[in-house]
Order: C-alpha cells, then structure tokens, then sequence
C-alpha cells in the first residue's frame, strides 16, 4: 500500500496544484490545461517514495526531480510556443506551490510511519531462526524499518553459543524444533529465516512444523555473494522464482523508459539541427575523414550495435586493439578538442536512441576492445549491459567521465552504473539529464 501511495502521491499532487493556481486567477481548466496535466502526469509517474527520507534529502531531492520536470516543460513550452496560452501568475504559483505541497505530504507520511515504529504495542515480535551473520544483519534490518515495525525477541538456532555469531548468542531462545513454543510464549507474528540454502532439509522439515501456528513466514536467501540487480519475487504459473539480476526495464517501466526517451530525443534534434549541421561542417572543413564515426559497442543483453559519434581524432579504431583518448593526445584535431570539451561530438547519438540502439540516460557503451579486457578482471562488469547504453549516465554525472586508465577507475565507474540498475526511476533519469546540462558547461575532465 505503502508503494502504491508513493506512486500516486507526487503525479497527483502536482496535477491538483495546478488546477487549484488556475482557480485562483480564474483561468478555465481549458484543453492547455488539460494537456499539461497530461504531459505532468507523464514525466512524474511513477513517483518516489519520501516517506523515508531524512527531511533535507527529501526537500533537497524534491527540488532536483521538480526542477528537472519544469525544466523539460519548458523546453516543451519554448519548442510548441504554447507556453503564452498560459497565466504566468498561476504558472509561478504552480511552480512554487508544488514542490512545498511534495514535502509536507513527505513530511506527513513520515511522522505516521514514525509514530506506528516508535509506539511498542504496534511493533510486531519477530524471532530470527539463525544466530549467524546473516540473522544479525536481519536483525539490524528489521530495527531500522521505519514503514514496517518490528521487534527482534531473540534467534532460534540448532548450534551451540559459542559457535554462534556473538551478537546473537545472547538472545539466543532454543533450537529450531522448539520454535512453536517458542513462537507461543513471546507471542511471535513472524518468523525471519537466514539459513544457508544446504540446509534446505532442514528448513523444509521446519516449515512443516510452522504450518500448526498463524505466524508470517519469511525466508531471507543469502545472496550476498551476488550482484543483485532489480530483485524481487516472480511467479511462473504458480511457481515462486526470484530474480536476482535482471533488467529494470520490464512491463509498465520499459514503456515509460522508452516513450520517454523517444520524446526527449525527438524534440532535442529538432533544437539542435543548426547546430548539428554546423558541427558537421566544422569537421569535415577541416581535417580529412569522415564527418560522422561509427564504432562497434556492446549494447542491450550485450548485443552489438553502431554508435555514432562526430569524428574528433585523426583515426578511427574499431578493432581489435582500441587505444583511449589520453589528455593531448596528438590524433585529437583541434576542432575535436572542442567537441569532446563540450560533448557536442555525442550529439548523433540521439539519432541511435531514436533507432533503437540507446538510451538518452544508462551505462555509457565502450568499445569492444575495452569490453573483452575489462570483463575479465571486473565482477559483474558485463551486468551494466542489462539496459541500453546511454548518451550520459550515472557514472558521468558523479565525476567518471573521461578516461579511465586503471582497473580502479573502471571499476568505480562500473560500480556507479550497477547502481542505476538498482535503483532506477524517472525522476532519477531527470536528475541525471539536468546534471549532465550543468558539467557539460563546467566539467573540466573531458578530453
């Protein structure tokens, strides 16, 4: 319920805000309006849970994803010359009202989850079975749930205290066979279970016991040796499966990652045609080659693609051997300089997005070459090829950008891109995108 509120909350809360600026300034709720609200709903949905949040990450994260959404707004606005339809007065009001309105249903939800966690008689009594690391770490888990609250009574395990994680050893309540009584006589509503998948006997022939009770059952797998992308729980015709690795672009959010990237990237080379065309002229005017380069990368599931970029070097490698632009590299062309300084050399890759190939925000594609070397000494290293690459990504904005001429670097880089994968959303792909904006004007690490 909690994820559905989230969802729902900012979308609505925007779209009421605006109709409530206009019926202020008695402006009708007309068809500009209308589609406005559309166009809001659109770019908010699905929304972010604040409810968690510290309140300046909420507000500071609020005003990032809100100034992102006006800002794409506006380019809409400029582009259609629909934004005179509108009363300034109320387009301010909406403005400033909206993001206010976000933090205090933030704000309130919170206090309510608040409340339920720190009130004793709600907190729901919880028993671990499994006095080991992991059992430890759920525990730790379940006291810091804010949404959800519990209270750790103690760990059921088979083995002696002295074998046992000494964190749980003393709270340790019995043995595995003893949890109905256990259960019994803390009054315990759920049952949290971190054991190892070879003691899966063992579990099974608990669970049977545990059928006699009405407690909640949960089974916690230990996974921490995997590099888990988008988990979560599937059924194949009633059979339970969990995903661990797959791509965060499935169903509903695969369409909005894909209309949003056909509607940014359309509207963006339309802007940007002059300047395409003058960018084109300025390399082929001035060194020998091709205007446009075209290299092969790994893309979606690792399939190979053709990325675009303007040519910006006296070469074009695409074998394979692929050397890195190093800062005053001597096959940079003057012209190319400037290019890759203000990214303008990876503008035709907003022709690849349209076709298909990629992404406007994800993993930034590398070369074959650079692939079948680094995937041997990164873990995980391919997993960032879960999604379309991207023309900028969470790597990029965070300072990875230019070379990377360690593993380390690579790695960091790869780590940063893992971590979109986990934890994607809209608002984080516009956070992204007004980011990129700014380094693209101040970033002084490109070459």
């Amino acid at each position: 319920m909690r994820v559905f509120i989230a969802s729902v909350l900012e979308p609505l809360v925007a779209v009421v805000t605006l109709f409530g600026a206009c019926a202020a300034f008695n402006e009708p709720i007309d068809r500009p309006e209308q589609l406005l609200a559309i166009l809001v709903l659109t770019l908010c949905f699905p929304g972010t849970s604040r409810f968690l949040d510290r309140p300046l990450a909420a507000l500071t994260n609020i005003l990032r994803a809100w100034v992102a959404v006006l800002g794409i707004l506006m380019l809409c606005g400029f582009a259609t010359r629909s934004i005179g339809q509108f009363d300034s007065h109320a387009l301010v009001v909406w403005a400033v009202a909206t993001p206010i309105l976000h933090f205090v249903a933030a704000q309130l939800g919170r206090s309510v989850l608040l409340h339920r966690a720190q009130t004793l008689a709600l907190r729901r009594p919880a028993v671990i079975v499994g006095a080991n690391g992991l059992g430890v770490r759920v525990a730790r888990a379940l006291a810091a749930q804010v949404a959800d609250a519990y209270q750790v009574v103690g760990y059921a395990e088979d083995r002696a205290a002295s074998r046992c994680d000494s964190q749980a050893a003393t709270q340790l309540l019995g043995r595995f066979d003893d949890l109905p009584h256990i259960i019994q006589r803390h009054g315990v509503r759920d049952v949290f279970i971190a054991l190892p998948l070879g003691m899966q006997p063992r579990i099974m022939r608990m669970l049977a016991s545990l059928q006699d009770t009405a407690v909640s059952i949960h089974y916690v797998p230990d996974v921490f040796g995997v590099s888990v992308i988008q988990g979560r729980m599937t059924s194949l015709d009633g059979l339970p499966i969990v995903a661990l690795l797959v791509s965060p672009f499935e169903g509903v959010n695969g369409l909005i990652k894909r209309a949003s990237d056909i509607a940014l990237a359309s509207l963006i080379l339309l802007l940007i045609l002059p300047i395409l065309a003058l960018v084109a002229l300025a390399v082929k005017l001035t060194s020998p080659g091709p205007v446009i380069f075209k290299q092969l990368r790994h893309g979606l599931d690792g399939e190979e693609i053709t990325v675009y970029k303007f040519r910006s070097m006296t070469t074009t490698d695409n074998g394979p051997v692929v050397k890195q632009a190093t800062r005053g590299d001597a096959r940079i062309t003057p012209v190319g300089a400037f290019l890759r300084k203000t990214s303008l050399d990876e503008l035709p890759q907003f022709i690849n997005v349209l076709q298909g190939r990629m992404s406007i925000v994800g993993p930034r594609p590398h070369a074959l070459a650079h692939n079948e070397h680094y995937r041997q000494l990164i873990r995980a290293y391919m997993v960032r090829h879960k999604v379309r690459p991207g023309i900028t990504g969470w790597a990029q904005v965070n300072g990875l950008r230019g070379e990377t001429d360690t593993t380390e670097k690579m790695a960091e880089r790869v780590a940063y891109d893992l971590a979109y994968l986990r934890n994607w959303s809209l608002g984080l792909d516009l956070r992204i995108i007004a980011r990129t904006i700014r380094l693209t004007i101040f970033d002084r690490n490109a070459y």
